[in-house]
């Protein structure tokens, strides 16, 4: 009987299909992608000048931190490195051989009292060793620094609040951006706080009120490690800056849609500086001296409803109603502040006036809703807020 004919596809046996002996392009694809990957790594740890790089501290809180890292770093790459190269070489010195006897078994070490002491005791020891120093530094950097600057902040979604709270101070908030004195320890106080309170009557929730808000993280990497701010409960860190400078902070717990877009900076500046800007930040805003776009801007600031969740210290309506409620950021000295909606975007009228036109696009899950404002109404409102210097 004749044996049928294989199938063919496209003018070829099926047979013909199979790859050739030798040919194996899944793991070269494989060491492809692997060795890219290594490369992406490489070039992205070469970044000069990183913002955010906490391998180069700009404080004793930071340089702290850092000494631990240089301590368990070594010592961790140490027992990789011995690790792995024990398994290395056992893997290569008894693997099987073409000629080995495949009912001889390996010599058993289980239950090798020498054994299991040495490698219960090593570890043991080298986390002891860790411990000691670890354990110092997270009970020195727990304590209040004498003298230390008092600072409130207050995480929302998805924008930072800075309250000043030393006598002096007093009044001073800020969003997006903290400024501190050089050499001075500065202690915060964080919340995590809801930007919708039932009844708004400023930040502080009334009796029976819910205004716990969501998990965030306070992260400056190169003045203190991470300190997550956790719901209805109040945390504490220290930071300080060796140098006058900008220092980028963010949020390092996913909080929401925007999460990666809440950000801020940390402004430190030398005394007489930091001292000049807080004289300007106590001032208030004069109601009625403005004309023209400003002063209707600063008569929209009530009857578009701003006035319901932002603060401006000195802000009068002509009923005498003032804006002192902070669900939002407190706009006081908007004009100076180098950044809005959370720190992503420069503060200049292009920006704010995409801003009130639609907050949502420019930041997806901001808690600001979109108020339907028409064109002219917007020119106003970036004239006045264009004017809170």
């Amino acid at each position: 009987m004749r044996a049928p004919t294989p199938r063919r596809f496209g003018g070829s046996a099926l047979a013909a299909t199979r790859q050739p002996a030798g040919s194996s392009p899944a793991p070269r694809r494989v060491l492809r992608i692997a060795l890219l990957a290594l490369m992406g790594a490489l070039l992205a740890a070469c970044v000069p000048d990183a913002p955010q790089d906490a391998l180069d501290p700009a404080g004793p809180i930071a340089r702290q931190q850092d000494g631990l890292w240089n301590l368990v770093f070594p010592i961790a790459v140490g027992a990789f490195v011995l690790v792995q190269g024990a398994l290395l070489i056992a893997v290569w010195r008894f693997r099987q051989r073409p000629d080995d006897d495949d009912t001889e078994l390996p010599k058993q070490v289980a239950g090798s009292t020498k054994l299991e002491i040495l490698w219960t005791l090593i570890p043991a020891v080298i986390l002891a060793g860790i411990a000691v120093p670890t354990v110092a530094a997270i009970f020195e950097l727990a304590q209040e620094p004498e003298d230390a600057m008092q600072v409130r902040v207050v995480a929302k979604q998805y924008w930072w609040e800075f309250e000043y709270l030393d006598e002096g101070k007093e009044g001073v908030v800020t969003s997006g951006q903290l400024h501190i004195p050089t050499d001075t320890p500065v202690y915060l106080t964080m919340e995590s706080l809801s930007a919708q309170i039932p009844d708004p009557g400023g930040i502080e929730p009334k009796e029976g009120q819910v205004a716990s808000g969501v998990i965030h993280s306070f992260w400056v990497p190169r003045l203190a490690g991470k300190q997550d701010v956790m719901p209805g409960g109040v945390e504490n860190l220290t930071i300080q800056a060796d140098e006058p400078g900008r220092y980028e902070g963010q949020c390092a717990e996913f909080c929401g849609l925007s999460h990666s877009r809440m950000r801020f900076q940390v402004i430190a500046q030398d005394e007489a500086e930091f001292n000049d800007w807080i004289a300007e930040q106590s001032e208030t805003q004069d109601p009625g001296d403005r004309e023209g776009l400003a002063a209707e801007g600063e008569e929209l600031f009530d009857t578009t409803t701003c006035i319901e969740c932002h603060a401006i210290r000195g802000y009068e309506t002509p009923e005498g109603r003032e804006a002192d409620i902070r669900i939002g950021p407190d706009l006081t000295h908007f004009a100076t502040r180098d950044t809005l909606a959370g720190g992503i975007v420069e503060n200049n009228a292009e920006n704010l006036e995409e801003w009130l036109r639609d907050p949502q696009a420019m930041k997806a899950g901001a808690q600001m809703p979109n108020l339907g404002l028409s064109d002219d109404e917007i020119e106003a409102l970036v004239a006045y807020l264009q004017s809170l210097d």
